[in-house]
């Protein structure tokens, strides 16, 4: 279990690898490694959630990525609103370095990366919109944590959009949104893949 990729100090063997990818429109360059999710591409959930929120209407003015990985939802969103600021969290501290080394990269200066476990040392409450691709195999309950607790931190106004597949949760995830936040949408399904997301009413 040691060796994880939502553990903090993940026990692996470094094995770096390096690849461009096209998010948003934009080719970005990503490092990679053992001990990360999806080390080899951009996750398949990942790149349905960016799609789902490559809208006119999606303009974000401060954006929380829970669970950011190696950095590709939050660097795809930074590099395409570079007037916006991106906060990104992990518990994975390599995962942490390389999205560091990864905005650095594909000179990107408008986020902040630091380590939480879900939103234990996330401050700000003013976002205006939350993002995650949350860690399915950390269990039930860390992954309705991120989901719930995101209301905490968000504006009046702003949304939560998560990716989950249907067979690993997404009915029992729209539920949980549904409780916290009296509405859920499913903004997007491809190949099993469900874009959930909930605003922030009151």
């Amino acid at each position: 279990m040691t060796n994880y990729y939502y553990t903090k100090n993940p026990d692996v063997e470094h094995n770096e690898q390096n690849f461009n990818f096209t998010l948003l429109g934009n080719e970005l360059n990503f490092t990679t490694d053992n001990g990360v999710f999806s080390k080899r591409r951009v996750d398949f959930g990942s790149c349905v959630l960016l799609a789902a929120l490559d809208q006119p209407a999606f303009q974000p003015r401060k954006l929380l990525d829970v669970g950011c990985g190696y950095g590709p939802l939050g660097l795809a969103v930074a590099k395409k609103f570079p007037q916006a600021q991106v906060d990104m969290v992990d518990v994975n501290e390599l995962a942490l370095s390389l999205a560091t080394k990864n905005a650095a990269a594909n000179q990107i200066k408008n986020v902040n990366i630091w380590s939480s476990d879900q939103y234990q040392t996330v401050t700000a409450k003013d976002y205006d919109a939350i993002i995650t691709n949350p860690p399915i195999r950390a269990g039930k309950e860390v992954v309705h944590g991120i989901l719930s607790q995101a209301k905490d931190h968000l504006v009046v106004g702003g949304t939560l959009t998560a990716v989950l597949q249907k067979k690993q949760g997404a009915p029992s995830a729209k539920k949980k949104l549904e409780e916290v936040f009296g509405n859920c949408q499913v903004l997007k399904k491809d190949k099993g893949y469900f874009i959930l997301q909930s605003i922030k009413e009151v």
